[in-house]
């Protein structure tokens, strides 16, 4: 009779734990930046209006469609300085200082600029293609935040663990409750979802796409993403929307 060792018994691999990892630091600079620059533009307003009787900031930067086919294509961008009131600058102020530093955190000095200044963009495009009315105010811009957050979370959702569902639900909750408020009079709403779908093809494409390296305890955050990706995702906001801008240009849907 034979008899044979019983078979070798691996233990059993530990379960997995929880390691907390810092993503980067840093101040956030351009938030402050576009706020100082925006309410010094405000100020600008406000002595204009009273000296003058006139709004001469947004008498030349608005976004005024006629003007904008007889080619001040600036008023593509400048609205996102201007605001028809402390209500207006204040709100959208108060949600830049909300989303800004968390996401210039993630993204960088200069690719939240760039975010920033695409998102606007985008908005005064679909603005100027199907919307009639002169419009001003930088929430084209808080929009494409809002969008690049949960795009941001989403594509990084191993970082954040259990808590994804409930942040992305709550950006979700965000956007729907202002979109539903945009249908009021007076409120450009083709502005937001400009601003929306600016921000999400940016980030989709050259957002942080984070990555941990190394042996624990020697863990850190590494950004996936290069300049490469960065000039990609540029380029597709201002393609799409550079080529929906001639749209609006050459045949033109809202007067």
């Amino acid at each position: 009779m034979s008899t044979y060792p019983e078979p070798y018994e691996q233990p059993a691999p530990p379960p997995p734990q929880s390691v907390r990892v810092t993503l980067p630091s840093r101040p956030p600079r351009v938030t402050y930046a576009i706020m100082g620059i925006t309410i010094f533009v405000y100020l600008l307003q406000m002595a204009s209006q009273f000296f003058l009787q006139t709004d001469i900031p947004v008498a030349l930067g608005a976004k005024v469609n006629s003007l904008i086919r007889a080619g001040q294509l600036w008023r593509l961008i400048t609205p996102v300085l201007l605001h028809g009131g402390l209500l207006h600058i204040g709100f959208n102020m108060y949600a830049l200082l909300i989303f800004g530093p968390g996401l210039e955190r993630h993204f960088g000095y200069w690719r939240f600029l760039l975010l920033y200044l695409l998102t606007g963009f985008s908005g005064n495009v679909l603005s100027f293609l199907l919307s009639s009315g002169y419009s001003i105010g930088a929430s084209t811009s808080i929009f494409g935040l809002v969008a690049a957050e949960g795009i941001f979370i989403y594509q990084n959702r191993q970082l954040f663990g259990d808590q994804v569902k409930r942040m992305i639900g709550n950006i979700i909750f965000i956007v729907v409750i202002n979109l539903m408020l945009g249908l009021s009079p007076g409120i450009d709403n083709w502005g937001h979802i400009g601003g929306l779908l600016g921000g999400l093809m940016f980030t989709w494409f050259g957002g942080p796409h984070w990555e941990v390296e190394g042996i624990y305890p020697l863990l850190q955050l590494k950004d996936k993403r290069g300049l490469q990706e960065i000039v990609l995702g540029s380029a597709v906001v201002v393609v799409v929307f550079g080529a929906l801008a001639m749209i609006g240009m050459l045949y033109p849907i809202a007067p």
